[in-house]
């Protein structure tokens, strides 16, 4: 069967109890796409915004990587997992008394910034050319580097004797189940992940997630209306537009001059065609050369 070659950002809602890999898979599918990548892997308990790059998206799903991303997360407290969520086996377990709502928040506040944080075992991270959760399958424990990360915003949403809820907008590299055992660990309990929704990336704020029980419904023409365009996630990023032979020789690989406008040098720039359709990422070299860095083909 014919693929379509598809060129567009597609926001998932992804469902839990799913890899994010094999609900790449299902989307792919139901879209007949030719390529497809995620970007932004979600653990199999999490739901929420997945990111699926079709064709020439695949080339940009480095800048959503990069975006800072918005979780809401329910964690349990008095237990701690081997994972850190509710798909791990208990290894401890430890009651203290509640907090007042006013000094747990206080605790919440102590975590806004920037910061380290150790990667789980249970991760993806390679150590040796190997995965962590790899060595955690096996039992083994393997020494990892602490990684800065930035807390931007905390928020308390709901907070009991056996549970709290918070929304947290963070950078990328940020791990979540690290983040709730870090957070009990201050109050002197202990806590793991229940449920982990992603809620946005900052590049694909105020566009509409689809679910896959609402995509295997649609037709044709409606799933294509679900496709974004890749350039959403240039909208902060400096633009030109050139003419047909710089087209061409953009196209190629070549440098291209523009004399009538003063660029930033060492800047990274958004270069469209006379047609304002999207050619590729440049490189400001001087004040009027461009260096093709990626070139997008969308036809």
């Amino acid at each position: 069967m014919t693929r379509n070659n598809i060129n567009g950002i597609f926001l998932f809602d992804k469902h839990s109890k799913i890899t994010s890999n094999s609900a790449l898979q299902k989307v792919k599918n139901i879209f007949n796409a030719n390529k497809a990548g995620h970007s932004g892997t979600l653990d199999p308990l999490a739901t929420g915004l997945l990111p699926i790059c079709f064709g020439e998206a695949t080339k940009v799903s480095s800048y959503l990587l990069h975006s800072s991303k918005t979780y809401v997360v329910t964690a349990k407290l008095g237990e701690i997992t081997d994972t850190g969520d509710s798909e791990g086996r208990t290894i401890d377990t430890k009651r203290i008394s509640i907090l007042s709502q006013s000094d747990f928040k206080k605790y919440l506040d102590s975590f806004l910034g920037e910061s380290l944080q150790k990667p789980p075992m249970f991760s993806a991270v390679k150590v040796n050319g190997k995965r962590l959760y790899k060595y955690a399958q096996k039992g083994e424990i393997i020494e990892r580097d602490y990684r800065k990360i930035h807390i931007y915003k905390i928020t308390l949403i709901n907070l009991t004797e056996k549970k709290f809820e918070i929304k947290v907008k963070c950078s990328k590299g940020t791990y979540i189940r690290v983040l709730i055992e870090d957070i009990a660990k201050n109050i002197g309990n202990y806590a793991h992940v229940t449920q982990l929704r992603r809620t946005n990336i900052d590049l694909l704020e105020n566009y509409q997630m689809h679910t896959f029980i609402q995509i295997s419904d649609m037709s044709k023409n409606e799933l294509q209306n679900c496709i974004h365009p890749l350039d959403i996630v240039f909208k902060n990023m400096p633009k030109i537009k050139i003419n047909t032979g710089e087209s061409t020789k953009f196209n190629n690989g070549q440098n291209i001059r523009i004399d009538n406008k003063q660029l930033n040098i060492d800047k990274t720039i958004i270069v469209y065609n006379e047609s304002n359709q999207l050619q590729g990422i440049g490189l400001v070299l001087s004040e009027n050369i461009i260096k093709p860095n990626k070139v997008f083909n969308l036809d």
